[in-house]
């Protein structure tokens, strides 16, 4: 699938329900609520997806088993093995056309897209996701579904991701451009909002992701973006980070996440 998908083209899919390829869509929605002490308490979207929903989606919990938990930091990518296993469960097969939204910020729809490439699956993100949908006075469902049980088996591509030792080896290079994805505030470490430290990555430089949108938000279009980016992206948990990583691949960019 391409990387994005507008909500009349999933419209669509929905309603002629006669594609040969099975569909998956998934709710991916996350909440940060500021905390004392900080920096800030994760809170499942669950709540909103029972609430309202696109019909037969599903919901995925990032935060839990789509994270892995053991690591100190949050949103830390899992093993592959607990990612097979987490997304079988939620009803994914290799073989499956998947979408991925949320109701909130589109980071997290994105965290997902990220995720689910990084194990060498192409997925599709909502453009605007679900308040375009609903402004739309498109058809909306509420309670719990789910998909039967499927197969996924991950192909995990190295490449997708920076970890440390690469971030560090990056700084000072005139080969690397390192973009923060976060808000202009965090960045400057000036807001009282932060990730667990203030500031960012020296020599990064700062693209808030909230730009890269259209008031509707959806994706600003590939000329408008096509000044922006360098090939590597970062921020604190890999969630802004990859809303900047699928604007860039507008522009059939390379990218990677730290």
């Amino acid at each position: 699938m391409d990387a994005l998908i507008s909500t009349q083209a999933l419209a669509d899919r929905l309603q002629r329900g006669d594609d040969p390829r099975p569909l998956r869509i998934f709710d991916a929605t996350v909440h940060l609520r500021p905390a004392q002490p900080g920096p800030y308490v994760v809170e499942s979207g669950r709540a909103d997806y029972e609430a309202s929903h696109i019909p037969s989606a599903a919901f995925v919990d990032l935060g839990q088993d789509l994270s892995d938990t053991r690591s100190a930091l949050r949103f830390t990518l899992p093993p592959p093995a607990q990612l097979e296993a987490a997304l079988s469960a939620a009803g994914l097969s290799n073989g499956d056309d998947c979408v991925v939204y949320s109701s909130s910020s589109p980071m997290w729809a994105t965290r997902l897209w990220w995720m689910l490439r990084s194990m060498g699956f192409g997925a599709a993100v909502l453009d605007g996701g679900l308040p375009k949908w609903r402004a739309e006075g498109r058809a909306l469902a509420s309670g719990s579904e789910r998909y039967p049980p499927g197969r996924f088996v991950a192909q995990p591509d190295a490449a997708r991701r920076a970890d440390k030792d690469k971030v560090l080896r990056a700084i000072g290079s005139d080969a690397v451009c390192t973009i923060n994805a976060l808000t202009a505030a965090v960045h400057a470490g000036t807001s009282d909002i932060h990730y667990g430290r203030k500031g960012h990555i020296k020599g990064s430089v700062n693209v808030p992701y909230p730009s890269l949108l259209d008031a509707d938000g959806c994706f600003k279009p590939a000329q408008a973006l096509r000044p922006v980016f360098e090939p590597w992206v970062h921020c604190a948990s890999h969630a802004s980070s990859a809303t900047a990583a699928e604007a860039s691949r507008r522009r059939w960019m390379p990218w990677r996440c730290s």
